[in-house]
């Protein structure tokens, strides 16, 4: 039977990647990487860096794959995002069928952590579920964007006895300030920071977190919310991308 290992590789940084993340990389024949247009060549580029540098066995196959953008033209966010679904999983199937030889192996590179905010998982789970091509796969964990954030501002991600939410930018007012003293905020494309209004909110936001192009602002809300929005319109128009997180917090440690 065919197998897949997907494999969480950090947040940008090669140096990411764990020794079960490198073990598994060299047992596979082929590795898939994503293309999403020349303006992300540079995703496609670091784990293109990562099979270089850790990928010491023979004749692994490196093959390109195109992602559909989502669409969202007269259709709700789950919508959208479910036919977005169903296309990259007839890509996955495609490539699982013409591409793995019978008893061999291959792996998907996932930003990250495949855990976390990513859906490679519930993808291959639909690949499975149509059961045109007979498979089994493993998942490899790797360090995600929360960690590198907490990292790169030498913070811990908790309060003493607090509780954490991660959440996306479209939720972020429903939890936080409120529900939870710490905040985690990904896939913002709306800066939906800006809208809490909160004069003791602190925020700790970075972009390209653990590579060579971070960017890290700490502080107050208020005092650096308009910074944040201009680095950030700055470093999308520089890069043509972005990929940026942020922890919200309110509080202090041994708080009642």
């Amino acid at each position: 039977m065919k197998h897949l290992y997907i494999i969480g590789i950090g947040s940008g940084n090669p140096e990411h990647m764990t020794v079960q993340a490198i073990n598994a990389l060299n047992k596979v024949d082929v590795v898939f990487v994503p293309s999403k247009g020349e303006a992300k060549a540079k995703l496609a580029d670091v784990r293109k860096d990562i099979c270089t540098r850790y990928i010491n066995a023979v004749g692994v196959k490196i093959i390109d794959y195109a992602v559909s953008s989502r669409d969202t033209f007269e259709r709700s966010y789950t919508q959208s995002v479910d036919a977005w679904h169903a296309g990259i999983a007839s890509t996955y199937e495609h490539l699982l069928i013409e591409s793995i030889p019978d008893s061999g192996t291959a792996a998907f590179l996932v930003w990250g952590d495949p855990g976390l905010y990513d859906s490679t998982i519930r993808i291959i789970e639909r690949v499975k579920q149509r059961g045109h091509v007979a498979f089994d796969y493993s998942v490899i964990p790797g360090i995600t964007s929360i960690q590198a954030l907490t990292a790169s501002h030498r913070i811990p991600l908790n309060l003493v006895g607090k509780s954490v939410q991660i959440t996306t930018g479209r939720r972020l007012a429903e939890s936080f300030p409120g529900l939870a003293d710490s905040a985690v905020v990904m896939l913002d494309g709306e800066q939906a920071f800006a809208k809490i209004n909160d004069p003791d909110a602190y925020i700790y936001w970075g972009a390209y977190v653990g590579t060579s192009d971070e960017i890290l602002i700490a502080g107050r809300l208020a005092d650096v919310s308009n910074e944040i929005i201009a680095t950030r319109a700055a470093a999308r128009a520089r890069h043509g991308w972005i990929m940026d997180i942020y922890l919200l917090r309110k509080g202090h440690d041994f708080e009642e």
